[in-house]
């Protein structure tokens, strides 16, 4: 069965003593288009576990978006004033019903960006990506408009469908099939090598995948991986970039299915986001699609994911506004 839970109103800490200059996130979100004359970002919610489940992984991540919701709540707003935020409610994936939910999420993807600038996908476990693109796709053709993905993650997410069908370990593999060899451009940055197996390192390069593991993503390496990106976006129309917060250290990110052993620093993992904002902004259709899946309150018991997960939501939303 899969359900719309519309938004409810945001709370949190006001600073009413401060004056004007306090605004915090909580006080920027409305549930409709508020008439403001700048941007408009939306947030939308997939609370479902079933790709984690059918992928053997921990379950949890369907209370994901709403764990990112009460961090984000909190935190400072720097975007301007004459931003719209718009919290579009969440779809919500109950028992198996994978494809039924990522069809649902796709509509509302879709019908989302109509009237937004930017686009912000909380999971679920990473089949979210699924939906998502197929949200995208429904506006974009991606056979005629070059749709590059960054994808941060310590997995390819390259599996075959298995014998319980899509999982979360295989949307790329499902999005490389609706686009075509010609047309699936894909970059995958944060690889742990030992969690991917030597048949999914070949069906990556067969596929033209661009590429870097977790142990060449040390702040030194910062400037050859913001090459690697941008030699990766070249002739591009937009991006799509994707956080699989596991791809951060496991005492940065403890609270997702699979903790990394090593991960990626948040410093390196905000100077992609960063370049990649940079990048989307010289593209004909710039990145009206980002997402943030795998946040799994259950096993989160400091906070520490949410907190970064809103960090993240903060740099891609609000940073994208910004005067």
């Amino acid at each position: 069965m899969v359900t719309f839970k519309p938004a409810s109103e945001w709370h949190g800490r006001v600073d009413s003593e401060e004056g004007a200059g306090a605004t915090r996130w909580h006080q920027m979100v409305s549930l409709a288009p508020d008439g403001r004359s700048g941007q408009t970002v939306g947030m939308l919610g997939f609370a479902c576990d079933a790709g984690v489940q059918r992928n053997k992984g921990r379950p949890g991540a369907a209370a994901g978006p709403d764990a990112l919701r009460r961090q984000l709540g909190s935190l400072a707003w720097h975007g301007g004033d004459d931003v719209s935020v718009i919290d579009l409610g969440t779809v919500e994936v109950v028992g198996d019903a994978l494809e039924h939910g990522q069809e649902e999420l796709a509509s509302k993807v879709a019908e989302a960006l109509a009237s937004v600038n930017r686009l912000l996908v909380i999971g679920g476990g990473h089949e979210t990506a699924w939906g998502s693109f197929s949200g995208l796709a429904k506006v974009y053709d991606p056979t005629t408009t070059r749709i590059g993905i960054i994808n941060l993650d310590a997995h390819f997410d390259l599996r075959m469908k298995g014998e319980q069908g899509a999982s979360s370990g295989t949307p790329f593999t499902q999005i490389a099939e609706r686009c075509g060899r010609d047309s699936f451009h894909y970059c995958c940055l944060g690889l742990a090598r030992t969690s991917n197996t030597s048949s999914l390192f070949e069906r990556a390069r067969a596929m033209g995948v661009s590429y870097r593991e977790d142990r060449d993503m040390r702040e030194v390496d910062i400037p050859d991986v913001i090459k690697q990106v941008r030699e990766f976006s070249q002739g591009l129309d937009m991006l799509y970039l994707t956080i699989d917060l596991d791809v951060l250290p496991h005492y940065q990110a403890p609270g997702v299915s699979a903790p990394a052993a090593r991960g990626v620093a948040l410093e390196v993992v905000q100077a992609v986001i960063n370049e990649a904002q940079q990048i989307a902004a010289t593209l004909p259709y710039g990145m009206p699609l980002v997402e943030i899946c795998e946040l799994n309150p259950e096993f989160d018991e400091s906070g520490v994911t949410a907190k970064t997960a809103a960090l993240l939501a903060d740099t891609l939303l609000c940073q994208h506004c910004r005067p």
